[in-house]
C-alpha cells in the first residue's frame, strides 16, 4: 500500500476494486481525455454511482456480491494498476496505471474527487512507486493538449515538459494532440 496526505493506493484485491476504478473514469468528461475502449466503459451512470458508493473489501459493512468479491489477478502483460481511495472515508477516488516496461504512467479521478488537487497527489505517488520500487530512472506521462487539469496535476507533481510524439492514438482509436512530461531521478531503487 502507498499513501499520500489524502489518498491510499493499493493493488486491486477484488473485482470490485477494478470495477470501481473503471467506474471512476467512465463518465463523459473523463472519456473525452482517456478514450477507453467501449467494452471497458460502464455506460450506465447509476451503475457507476453504485460501484463508487462501495468501500474496498466491504469495509462499509455491506456484503459484496459474489461476482465482485472474487479475487482479481492481473495478466502478465497488464500495466500495474493501483486503485485509489480517500483516506477520510475509504471511498473509491480513482486509479493510477503504470506501464512499467515503457516507463509511462497515467491516472484518473472519480467525478467527485476532481478539482481538489488530488491529481498531483496521485501522480506523486506514482513517481514514488516508479523510482523507489520499480527502479525506473525516468517516468513519462502524456496528456491531451487541451486537458489543462491533467497538465496542471502533472506539473504540480514535479514532472517537467518533455519531447514526445505530437499525436497520440487513444485506446478507442481517436487521434489527439499530445504534450509530454517527464520526471527523472539519479537514484532509482528496484525492490526484489
Amino acid at each position: 500500500m502507498l499513501g499520500t496526505e489524502r489518498l491510499l493506493l493499493f493493488t486491486p484485491r477484488t473485482r470490485l476494486d477494478v470495477a470501481a476504478a473503471l467506474a471512476a473514469s467512465a463518465d463523459a468528461e473523463a472519456q473525452r481525455w482517456l478514450g477507453t475502449q467501449a467494452d471497458e466503459v460502464l455506460p450506465d451512470p447509476a451503475v457507476r454511482r453504485a460501484l463508487l458508493a462501495w468501500r474496498p473489501a466491504g469495509e462499509d459493512g455491506r456484503r459484496i456480491p459474489h461476482q465482485l468479491a472474487e479475487p482479481f489477478t492481473p495478466g502478465p502483460d497488464d500495466p500495474l494498476l493501483l486503485v485509489c481511495v480517500r483516506r477520510s472515508d475509504l471511498s473509491y477516488a480513482g486509479a493510477l496505471e503504470l506501464q512499467h516496461r515503457a516507463g509511462e504512467m497515467g491516472g484518473w479521478l472519480a467525478p467527485g474527487c476532481r478539482g481538489q488537487g488530488l491529481g498531483a497527489e496521485l501522480f506523486r505517488a506514482g513517481l514514488e512507486l516508479a523510482h523507489t520500487h520499480l527502479g525506473l530512472a525516468t517516468v513519462r506521462a502524456g496528456a491531451e493538449d487541451g486537458n489543462t487539469a491533467s497538465r496542471r496535476a502533472l506539473t504540480r507533481a514535479g514532472l517537467v515538459p518533455d519531447q514526445g510524439p505530437r499525436r497520440h492514438t487513444l485506446p478507442d482509436g481517436r487521434v489527439v494532440d499530445a504534450v509530454w512530461h517527464r520526471h527523472d531521478t539519479g537514484t532509482p531503487v528496484r525492490c526484489r
